[in-house]
């Protein structure tokens, strides 16, 4: 693919999630997509996509803002840095309870495709950071100590 064709890829997986569009995520991985997730063990293939697609909505509301996303010339590789704006609807398993706290975290992903599909992704945020916010409910990110 060239890179304006994976910037479309990339591009139209986060317009999907930003639609709650999981069925449409799903159809623009690769059948054996690795999936690293933060705080988690590796995923490998569509159907463990679609398994933890399916707890994280249960789990969460989430919409991505702020999304600058970066290519490599030949198509092969991508990465985003973004804004994740969320709404923790359902308690997760070793995590905070859920009353519908808001949250706001930066994160990144980034990308491998393959043969027209997203072959690997590997997403990154401060899990304290979020546990941080949902524990005191304010929706805004926690200041680093220095």
């Amino acid at each position: 693919m060239t890179s304006k064709q994976s910037r479309f890829l990339i591009d139209t997986y986060f317009a999907a999630f930003n639609a709650g569009d999981s069925q449409k995520m799903e159809s623009l991985v690769a059948e054996d997509l690795v999936h690293d997730v933060n705080q988690g063990e590796r995923r490998v293939g569509k159907d463990k996509f679609w398994s933890f697609n399916v707890h994280m909505s249960r789990c969460y509301k989430e919409r991505l803002s702020e999304i600058v996303l970066l290519v490599t010339e030949d198509g092969t590789r991508a990465a985003a840095e973004f804004i994740v704006n969320g709404t923790y609807i359902d308690t997760d398993n070793g995590l905070p309870e859920a009353h519908g706290q808001t949250y706001k975290l930066p994160a990144g992903s980034f990308f491998e495709i393959r043969d027209g599909h997203i072959a690997r992704i590997t997403t990154y945020y401060n899990l304290q950071n979020w546990i941080d916010q949902v524990k005191d409910g304010t929706g805004e990110q926690v200041a680093e100590e220095a």
